[in-house]
């Protein structure tokens, strides 16, 4: 088994980052939430702790804390902002209302050496690092050391070297602290002594000896969207379990040009994998028929989708497993405490559950993956890179980039324009540069001159998006030679829209996901 740490989650909105970080290093690590790690210790069995972010005060009654006899067990622990003041006050120490509260990017003096510094940060040095606290520790516990400050700050990072226990104000995990990451490693290698052998190939191979183990000589079937993740789900149990799975591919006519026929020829031709295509464009346009609110859109797809699905599969007869593309933040936001940030159900991905009474039980073998990491899995089942790569789609597809009633006509018009962008992208060597980049078409005609006449019609807008697991993101910076080729091409080839326009809105940590 290899080397794990656990992660306790005290509410912050970048807590998955931390996760995000320490498996970058190679790894493995899992996040629960505070009131939950006391059960969790035993069970996962760590060989370190990281205590994270949070927006409570630990000067309040009743705000979170780490489990008493976490710090009895020996075990190296690093507390990150509110992970560092709940360290401090339950070891003796004071927290306190600050006098100066910091959020965003601040400079701190090392004032001393450790390990956690070790290589990266020397004393005096100023180093660049993000601050994002109201409160602050005054008085240390016994047997720690103050070994960095801040301008309003006299502890922004301190140690103690005997027990291993160590705390920083600022957050490593965020990019905006350079040097972020480089310190994690140094917990995780130097302090914890992991020695980062958790790979892609390793989880490959326990994965498909944990499906097999499961399923036994059952049937599995599987929804296939078309997107990373239930594609890679796919052949991940076709190399475990073989004939055993059934694919169920429900068309909803709402897939991106060319997406449907693609996946049909790679699961069905080239896999071979039993694939069962339901072709329902009808259904779907039929049921949303006169809809324009979108979350009862998304609500009508998962419906219809959940119904056909259901028929495809009790057609098949006689499977006992369902595989789903449950990936680790899903589990993570399924298990938060009440009034986390991370509580909000995506509704945008997840359209519906399955009925009790299909009666079936269910193999999530993503679920412990980030989507990043579903990539790499994918990459490392020799999938192809057209689709391991394929930007992000959620399940609603067009629908939910068609703002108003959904129509034929409006669905078309979409489509050729997003041919034409990513082709575009494509052409620009873009596309694995940016995580996610996709058309809308507004609610909006506008008047315009196409030659010698007058138009009026739709504007359609562009969105593209830099990121690396999907938790954070910002647009990307298309020159303007870009921007106006494609405009150009959309509004000549494109019969129905004549004007583009590009949103330039960026995603910071813990909002609702983009559309």
């Amino acid at each position: 088994m290899s080397d794990r740490i656990l992660i306790i989650d005290f509410g912050s909105q970048v807590t998955q980052l931390i996760a995000r970080r320490v498996r970058e290093n190679g790894v493995y690590c899992e996040v629960v939430p505070f009131n939950k790690a006391d059960e969790t210790l035993d069970r996962f069995d760590p060989k370190g702790i990281i205590l994270s972010g949070g927006p409570a005060s630990v000067t309040g009654d009743e705000t979170p804390r780490a489990p008493d006899r976490l710090f009895d067990l020996g075990l190296p622990i690093l507390g990150i902002c509110y992970g560092q003041q709940s360290m401090c006050a339950q070891l003796g120490g004071t927290v306190e209302a600050a006098t100066h509260r910091e959020f965003g990017r601040a400079s701190i003096t090392i004032t001393g050496t450790c390990d956690l510094f070790e290589g990266l940060w020397q004393q005096n040095e100023k180093q660049q690092v993000w601050m994002s606290h109201g409160d602050s520790v005054i008085d240390l516990p016994p047997g720690f050391r103050t070994v960095a400050t801040s301008e309003s700050l006299p502890i922004a990072a301190i140690a103690d070297d005997q027990r291993k226990f160590y705390g920083v104000q600022f957050h490593p995990e965020v990019m905006h602290t350079p040097e972020g990451g480089a310190l994690l490693r140094n917990f995780t290698h130097r302090v914890v002594g992991c020695t980062g052998d958790w790979t892609m190939a390793h989880f490959r191979g326990e994965a498909i000896k944990a499906i097999r183990k499961k399923v036994g000589d059952g049937k599995v079937v599987c929804g296939l969207s078309g997107g990373v993740d239930s594609s890679v789900v796919a052949v991940l149990l076709h190399e475990a379990i073989g004939d055993q799975l059934t694919c169920v591919f429900i068309d909803t006519g709402l897939l991106r040009a060319g997406e449907a026929d693609q996946v049909v020829e790679v699961f069905r031709d080239h896999y071979n994998i039993p694939l069962v295509h339901r072709e329902a464009e009808d259904v779907f346009l039929g049921a949303l028929d006169g809809v324009s609110d979108p979350e009862q859109k998304r609500k009508i797809i998962g419906g219809a989708f959940i119904d056909l699905f259901e028929e495809e599969a009790k057609n098949i007869g006689g499977a006992e497993f369902l595989a789903q593309g449950t990936l680790y933040p899903d589990v993570i936001e399924s298990v938060s405490f009440a009034g986390g940030p991370s509580v909000t159900i995506k509704s945008h991905h997840n359209v519906g559950g399955l009925p009790e009474r299909m009666n079936i039980k269910l193999v999530e073998p993503l679920r412990e993956l980030f989507k990043d990491e579903v990539r790499e899995l994918g990459r490392e089942l020799g999938m192809p890179e057209t689709l391991v790569g394929r930007h992000p789609f959620p399940g609603p597809g067009l629908a939910i980039r068609i703002p108003g009633v959904i129509e034929q006509d409006k669905i078309d018009i979409l489509r050729n324009a997003d041919v034409i962008y990513l082709e575009e992208i494509r052409n620009a060597g873009l596309y694995d540069t940016i995580w996610q980049a996709f058309a809308v078409l507004l609610p909006v005609r506008t008047v315009g001159v196409m030659g010698d006449e007058r138009s009026y019609e739709y504007v359609c807008a562009l969105r593209a998006v830099t990121s690396t697991d999907g938790m954070t993101a910002d647009f990307y910076p298309f020159s303007m030679e870009f921007l106006g080729r494609v405009s150009t091409r959309i509004v000549n080839e494109v019969r129905g829209i004549n004007r583009v326009v590009y949103d330039v809105t960026s995603k910071p940590p813990g909002t609702i996901e983009w559309e």
